[in-house]
């Protein structure tokens, strides 16, 4: 009966799966002709399909687990059907060592009346030929006996046998059913999540969120390391769930048409991970939640390799986020902070002050335009848009003293916001769905 039970649960979820299939098909099937094509299935059909297939898939798995339970038991040698058929092959073996010794007494009997000397009175015959009689008799019982109960014996076997094949068979199903509700599931799964990712969500903003430098020199030695700080400041009213802020260093050499970046080496830390850990090559530093009107310091260390060949370098930084409802924004640019490199033993650099910039790319906050071309006569970069002369003296990150060509920086300058931007994702183009986690 329990079989039966698996039997009757593997063809209902052989029945099942294909209808779970139908359901989800629309959302990946192959495109028709729009007089043929299906509506497209909203996301909450998505869903609904796609716990479908997962209840189905859940159904499979247990029925899979029951059904290997009971192939356990078929195949033990403790099931009913087992037992039984060991019992009745026994009978069936006694009933044939029965028949052998009722055959060798007929033998005995027959061998006994031939052995009678001639000189046997007819009482000795006679007892012989009965005994004869009688074991032929016995003979005839047990070839019965042992006929019978071989018939016994092979349907209990029998019955046993198709009891395990039944049961395996069963499993095997239910093994196929699995496969395929696996197979709708990770279909609706995938069709779900790409409607949900067509979907999209709200357009990252522009927002008061910056990211800019302090402390970096105007000028690094190769062979030496110096640490600043990149200080993230939420001007908006609203506290931002997962901040990310941008810092990417671009070095040329004097030419400004010779990238040299492989031999700078930066690295960052906060207070709450205090070792210093390499900036990834996305150039990506999580900060977390930062709230209304906060601000939080990136510690940096930038590395020059002895190797390194004098020339300029730019850091570009930015800052962005991320909240749990989905909605995104960050800075509409990139603040450019400018230096040069020296060779090594020719001493070190002077640290400047806050080293903040005009942003590459777009509008700064004083109204200038701080693109990577030429600003006013001085033929400097966004860098400078936001300062005046005496700024650009005093500052680390002014090109003024820099001490380079006006031609040569602005290159080295533009060459690094085109790298930064092409190679990061640009927010007010990108469309964000995920949570603050993503």
């Amino acid at each position: 009966m329990k079989i039966r039970r698996i039997l009757a649960t593997a063809v209902a979820v052989a029945v099942t799966t294909p209808a779970a299939l139908l359901s989800v098909t629309p959302a990946f099937a192959d495109a028709k002709p729009a007089a043929e094509a299906q509506a497209k299935p909203t996301i909450e059909e998505l869903e609904k399909a796609a716990a479908e297939a997962q209840k189905a898939y859940d159904d499979a798995l247990a029925a899979k687990k029951a059904g290997y339970e009971v192939v356990e038991a078929a195949l033990s040698d403790e099931a009913p059907l087992a037992v039984a058929a060991k019992a009745a092959r026994k009978k069936a073996d006694d009933a044939a060592a029965a028949k052998t010794a009722a055959d060798e007494a007929v033998t005995d009997a027959k061998a006994a009346l031939a052995a009678l000397p001639g000189t046997a009175t007819d009482a000795e015959r006679t007892a012989a030929e009965k005994a004869v009689t009688d074991a032929e008799a016995v003979a005839a019982t047990a070839a019965t006996a042992e006929a019978e109960t071989e018939t016994e014996a092979t349907k209990a076997g029998t019955a046993a046998d198709d009891a395990r094949v039944a049961a395996l068979r069963a499993y095997g199903v239910l093994q196929k059913a699995v496969a395929d509700a696996l197979a709708v599931k990770t279909a609706a799964d995938e069709a779900l999540a790409k409607a949900r990712e067509e979907e999209g969500g709200p357009d990252c903003v522009p927002a008061n969120l910056r990211a800019t430098l302090t402390g970096l020199p105007s000028s690094v030695v190769a062979g030496t390391s110096t640490t600043f700080s990149l200080r993230v400041k939420n001007g908006t009213k609203e506290t931002l769930d997962a901040v990310t802020t941008y810092a990417y260093v671009h070095t040329t050499d004097t030419s400004g048409l010779k990238t040299t970046d492989t031999y700078m080496h930066l690295q960052w830390s906060t207070a709450a991970s205090p070792k210093w850990q390499a900036v990834g090559k996305d150039h990506h530093i999580g900060i977390g939640a930062l709230k209304a009107g906060a601000q939080t310091d990136v510690k940096l260390r930038l590395t020059a390799d002895a190797k390194v060949p004098a020339g300029n370098g730019v850091v570009l930084t930015s800052a962005e986020y991320v909240n749990k409802d989905g909605s995104c924004g960050g800075g509409p640019g990139m603040d450019t902070t400018a230096f040069t490199v020296k060779a090594a033993g020719t001493g070190t650099g002077t640290t400047g002050g806050t080293g903040t910039g005009g942003t590459t790319g777009s509008t700064g906050d004083t109204g200038s335009t701080g693109s990577t071309g030429t600003s006013g006569s001085t033929g400097t970069s966004g860098t400078q848009a936001q300062g005046s002369a005496s700024d650009e003296a005093s500052t680390g990150g002014g090109l003024a003293s820099t001490g380079s060509s006006d031609a040569t920086v602005p290159l080295g300058i533009a060459g690094a916001a085109a790298v930064a931007l092409g190679g990061a994702a640009v927010f007010v183009v990108r469309r964000r769905k995920a949570g603050a986690g993503a």
